[in-house]
């Protein structure tokens, strides 16, 4: 077993520990139930030793008939009470930990998440997950039980025939083992790159249902399903060749299993013509072979399930050893401010370290002022609301909140400090009420009607028939452009924030709609300190200092009428939105 599969078991360990009394109680079933099953066939053959023809008409053997009947009783009660005390451990640990990998994918960067494909990742917990119930399951149920029940029968042989009967069945055994071990090893080789098609057309299915949409409006049904195909072609022939190999491990199994039985039925049957052993002998040699070879006849696909649970968690784990970028740092302090004041300072930025994304910012946004962000496309107006969220930190200069760099805050009450309405609005696949509540769960009804209110939903809510209980679908594609902004505003404005951050807020929304939605971001506004992104320049004329960017780099500052008069880049932008508005 290698580092990294002790690492798993390590990872496992604090798990069993709590249920340490559990463990030991179905270990101690466990033994009884082998202790049963091994018994079993020494009382048959007193049973068979007792019926000869001289003795079966007088006195029928009824205590160990009976005996045999409780033995067979207790090996199948123990090993379903061991199942019993156990199953709680099992699934403990399996929630336990799936719960902990899915708390790490949240505390991960946005970075990680914009790199790897969600159904990959899902993918890997769930069979990280059962992979952790086959790991401690098969370990108990049948690793140990094969090792007792090798040790009782080998005691057995050893004590009551000679040593030819034990050294065959223990060369069986050691052959069985390196054979299944070698020809396991191969086909787990196989077994790995039909997992890896097999994440792969997973991830392919949920990215291109995901965007069905778009899989529509381009008439590419068949070139979506022939990419899927692709993939479950070759995670169909590395599963063939995965199944053809098991074949050949079970023929090779089977065959050292029927040369051991049959060597050691010979000479059992040799002892009995030369009267050295009973008809009861050949009925036990019989009986233990059975029960010692039945559970190695799985052995093979035993050590395949484990090796192949090794695989699933290690991947899992990765997860969890993936490191975090965005930490608190040692000493952070609770963001407590209710009137805070944010200060970019001379920050730069980039997402691949090649390409500066933003270049030597520097502006104030003073406590309930509204500062304005505008730009061509790709000029880093989205990436100021992520780096000020601390989705990324920046790579230069800092961001302050009252004086203080926002890395020296716990992310918690940091995040809880600023309510955003971002530009890509992806709502969960749940109710109309869920995705408004979301900015506060715990809100009342009161509440979620006010918000409602406030961003033009009510009329709208008020229209379905199934009210806050109408589904929005998956990531809200029952919905329009504008609806699903209204519902992200609603939210924002429910969680209630010092500080509101709106990107692109109002761009989906017509013009009628856009004027009354302003006004209650207008009086969301007041008494908060907030970062506006737009693109629509009509929607941020009365903020108190608008900011120009152009390729990452401030060019321009001021409120609208100073850059107006200007008559510089802003004032180019202005007019020709204008011209564009009234062509249309």
């Amino acid at each position: 077993m290698n580092r990294t599969n002790w690492l798993v078991l390590k990872s496992l360990a604090p798990y069993l520990w709590d249920f340490k009394y559990r463990v030991v109680g179905a270990l101690v079933l466990l033994t009884l139930a082998k202790v049963a099953n091994v018994t079993v066939p020494l009382v048959l053959k007193e049973v068979v030793d007792s019926l000869t023809p001289r003795d079966q008409l007088l006195l029928l053997p009824l205590a160990l008939l009976l005996t045999y009947g409780a033995l067979r009783l207790f090996a199948v009660l123990f090993a379903e009470l061991r199942d019993v005390v156990f199953v709680k451990v099992t699934r403990r640990a399996t929630r336990r930990i799936a719960l902990k990998v899915f708390r790490h994918l949240h505390d991960l960067s946005l970075k990680f998440h914009l790199q790897r494909h969600t159904g990959g990742i899902s993918r890997e917990i769930e069979r990280g997950t059962r992979g952790i119930s086959i790991l401690l399951t098969y370990s108990l149920f049948s690793i140990i039980p094969v090792i007792l029940e090798f040790g009782f029968v080998a005691a057995i042989l050893l004590n009551r025939f000679d040593w030819r009967f034990a050294a065959i069945t223990f060369s069986a055994v050691i052959l069985y083992l390196i054979y299944t071990f070698f020809v396991s090893e191969w086909r787990m080789n196989i077994r790995r790159e039909a997992n890896e098609w097999d994440t792969r057309s997973n991830s392919q299915a949920v990215d291109s249902l995901l965007n069905y949409e778009t899989v529509k409006y381009f008439n590419n049904e068949e070139y979506e399903a022939r990419r899927y195909d692709s993939f479950l072609q070759e995670y169909e022939r590395a599963d063939v060749k995965t199944e053809t190999s098991l074949g050949l491990l079970n023929i090779g199994q089977s065959v050292i299993i029927a040369v051991a039985v049959t060597s050691l039925m010979i000479l059992t049957s040799q002892g009995v013509v030369s009267q050295n052993f009973t008809i009861g002998d050949l009925v036990l040699v019989n009986g233990l072979l059975i029960q010692l070879y039945i559970p190695l006849n799985f052995m093979g696909m035993v050590y395949r399930e484990i090796k192949q649970a090794f695989i699933d968690m290690n991947n899992m784990f990765a997860l969890l050893d993936t490191r975090r970028d965005i930490i608190d740092r040692p000493g952070c302090i609770p963001m407590e401010s209710s009137a805070p004041s944010i200060e970019f300072k001379n920050v730069s930025f980039s997402y691949d370290g090649q390409r500066e994304t933003l270049s030597d910012v520097t502006f104030v946004i003073p406590f309930g002022k509204t500062v304005a962000v505008v730009g061509e496309s790709g000029s880093g107006k989205t990436t100021l609301a992520r780096l000020l969220f601390r989705l990324y930190d920046v790579d230069e200069g800092r961001i302050c909140l009252d004086g203080i760099d926002i890395r020296s805050y716990e992310q918690v009450s940091y995040r809880k400090s600023i309510g955003v309405v971002p530009q890509d609005i992806v709502l969960f696949n749940d109710t109309l009420g869920f995705n408004i509540r979301y900015g506060d769960p715990s809100c009342n009804q009161e509440d979620l009607h006010r918000v409602t209110r406030l961003a033009q939903l009510e009329k709208f809510i008020q229209s379905l028939p199934e009210g806050f209980e109408t589904s929005v679908g998956e990531r809200g594609l029952k919905l329009s452009g504008g609806e699903k902004q209204r519902i992200s505003i609603a939210r924002a404005i429910l969680k209630d924030p010092a500080i509101m951050v709106f990107d692109e807020a109002t761009s989906s929304l017509d013009s009628g709609s856009e004027r009354q939605i302003q006004l209650a971001l207008n009086d969301v506004s007041k008494n908060r300190t907030t970062l506006v992104i737009a693109h629509r320049l009509s929607t941020i004329i009365h903020a108190h200092e608008i900011i120009v960017l152009d390729s990452g780099k401030v060019v321009e500052n001021g409120t609208h009428d100073e850059l107006l008069k200007r008559a510089g880049r802003y004032s180019h932008m202005w007019h020709l939105q204008q011209n564009n508005t009234s062509v249309d």
